[in-house]
């Protein structure tokens, strides 16, 4: 059992949201979706909280009203493995967001994402410390990360 989940908080689209996740994330489902009590059996009143799981993590969401935003303070870090997980991923997450720099983005949410590739760790925790400053200088000038160029900043340092 997950004992912590991250909760979100939305003004009034967190059934959009979790849609919006469910689809871009391999091995993910919509959970449970409560709604305020309606006139009567059948009746849907509105979404208050909806619960799903993206790729074995647990989330929760409220549409709380306003009072709340997201900052980039907290950001969700997507580990890829290929630079066409990297692509896909960045594609679908900036699609109605904003870019940013060094693999982080906002959705059309403003939910702030880190699409990263595992090379760059490897070669950020290279115990050399010309290559690792070489990989870095690289990746400040980027957008979606490009693991080519992180490997050619890194051969040819």
């Amino acid at each position: 059992m997950q004992n912590i989940t991250p909760f979100l908080w939305f003004n009034d689209n967190a059934e959009e949201a979790m849609n919006f996740y469910v689809s871009i994330f391999k091995n993910s489902k919509v959970g449970r979706v409560s709604r305020s009590g309606g006139a009567g059996p059948g009746d849907k009143g509105p979404v208050v909280s909806v619960t799903f799981n993206l790729n074995g993590q647990e989330f929760f969401a409220l549409n709380g009203g306003p009072h709340f935003t997201f900052t980039p303070a907290v950001s969700f870090f997507v580990n890829c493995e290929t630079q066409a997980e990297v692509d896909d991923l960045w594609g679908k997450l900036t699609a109605g967001g904003e870019e940013s720099r060094c693999g982080w983005l906002k959705d059309k949410f403003g939910l702030s994402w880190q699409v990263v590739p595992s090379l760059l760790g490897k070669l950020l925790g290279d115990p050399n410390p010309k290559k690792s400053a070489s990989v870095m200088q690289a990746m400040m000038k980027m957008g979606k990360i490009d693991m080519r160029a992180l490997q050619e900043a890194y051969d040819q340092a």
